[in-house]
């Protein structure tokens, strides 16, 4: 796996997204590893996408009614068989930690690049996952000077739970780090 010039993992699927900005700072040094999926602990459908490109029927469900009027997106996101779709360059700001604070910075999303994993607190991640989110992150670090790996849960600690302790962080750090 290879990310271009542009920001783009090369030959993987790209979905249009409107929602990111340019970064106000170049230096992109932090991964967040979240996980998302619509409605919550159902897999394999495409609210995750409509979500991300602000095509999500309210009415389709009774939870997407609660979701917070917002804008969000993510660079990537990981389906339960492998699949790595990128919505946003990793050259430009994606709105995936809201209010956030790593190593006494704030704003994550201008220095971070998020990973979302189709998944919920509730249920292991596959490990069809945790290959492609490996290979991801070689890649990320070979093109980014990627300084830390955190959780949603580790930079809004108290607002969100993400990836949940149903992600095995020995083992993905593990392979992070070789």
């Amino acid at each position: 796996m290879r990310i271009d010039s542009n920001g783009w993992v090369m030959d993987v699927e790209r979905i249009a997204t409107p929602n990111f900005d340019a970064r106000e700072t170049g230096k992109i040094d932090l991964l967040v590893i979240h996980n998302i999926s619509l409605p919550p602990g159902e897999f394999g459908g495409d609210g995750v996408q409509r979500l991300f490109t602000n095509t999500l029927n309210r009415d389709e469900h009774p939870y997407y009614r609660t979701i917070p009027e917002g804008r969000v997106s993510s660079h990537f996101y990981i389906r339960r068989d492998g699949q790595l779709i990128q919505f946003v360059s990793c050259l430009q700001r994606a709105w995936h930690a809201g209010a956030s604070t790593w190593q006494g910075r704030t704003r994550c999303n201008d220095f971070a690049i998020g990973i979302e994993l189709e998944g919920s607190d509730f249920v292991p991640f596959t490990d069809a996952q945790y290959a492609v989110l490996h290979e991801l992150t070689q890649a990320l670090r070979a093109a980014f000077p990627i300084r830390g790996i955190a959780g949603h849960s580790h930079i809004a600690p108290g607002r969100k739970t993400d990836p949940g302790p149903c992600f095995d962080w020995l083992r993905y750090l593990a392979q992070a780090v070789t």
